[in-house]
């Protein structure tokens, strides 16, 4: 039985996906500290259950998340969002989770709902979706690694277009730039991304963790160092009997059936 939350609602599709939608409607799913440690809960509890072999992350029809929650940043000083280590504390559980985390984003994700778009590991996008970085109207800057992971995600010269004008980037435009890997209608951008997360849930856990980990150090390390990297998990997989199931079904010309081991 999953758990129940304040600010967002979880629930398992097909007995393998983690499913994880902010819930905070009157607000756009505004991201404040309740809802990000409520979230970083549901991601680890999914994380840890041995059924669950992918996990998407979604919002509302209207937004995925409008931003972070303004009114509660407000009166902070200096000392109060160091000291409390704002956004590091409870923000970034999201880069632990080792299974994969796919972003069905429909409507606004700006902000900080945007950075939080950014750090799952690829995003289904439905065409009324738009993404930006508004907090220069706000007197700040992206502090959820929008100036880091938007560049790599779309280049300098977007980035700092998006991080400087606070325009608004569109669904099409995201998928053209890099930003999402594919824009579908809003009415099937569910049933796309939980098609995708099955898709991934049905390899070995095993290999998709190290897909994941191999290519989140492209973004970590110089290119030699990153294939060297690659390489000793390729190696490594040999170890395991999904390798030896999946190619021997590749072989023998049947379907493979890993046991994640």
């Amino acid at each position: 039985m999953t758990p129940s939350y304040a600010n967002i609602q979880v629930r398992i599709e097909s007995e393998k996906v983690g499913i994880v939608t902010l819930d905070r409607p009157k607000a756009l799913n505004a991201l404040n500290d309740e809802l990000m440690t409520e979230l970083g809960a549901a991601l680890k509890a999914f994380d840890a259950d041995d059924a669950i072999g992918c996990i998407v992350l979604t919002g509302s029809e209207k937004a995925f998340a409008a931003g972070a929650d303004i009114g509660a940043m407000a009166t902070y000083t200096f000392a109060d969002v160091y000291k409390g280590d704002y956004i590091t504390r409870n923000w970034e559980t999201i880069r632990s989770i080792r299974k994969p985390v796919i972003a069905a984003v429909s409507g606004y994700a700006l902000g900080g709902g945007c950075e939080l778009a950014m750090m799952c590991d690829f995003i289904i996008a439905a065409d009324n979706a738009r993404f930006g970085q508004p907090e220069i109207k706000l007197g700040v800057i992206p502090g959820a690694g929008g100036t880091q992971r938007l560049p790599r995600a779309v280049g300098k010269a977007k980035a700092m277009d998006m991080a400087l004008t606070a325009r608004m980037m569109k669904a099409d435009e995201a998928e053209r730039a890099g930003l999402v890997s594919r824009v579908v209608p809003f009415d099937k951008m569910m049933e796309e991304a939980i098609e995708a997360a099955l898709v991934i849930a049905n390899f070995s856990r095993v290999a998709v963790m190290a897909a994941k980990e191999s290519v989140n150090r492209a973004f970590e390390s110089g290119l030699a160092d990153g294939v060297m990297f690659e390489r000793r998990l390729f190696h490594a997989l040999f170890a395991t009997s999904d390798q030896k199931e999946g190619m021997d079904a590749f072989v023998n010309k049947r379907p493979a059936a890993f046991k994640h081991e």
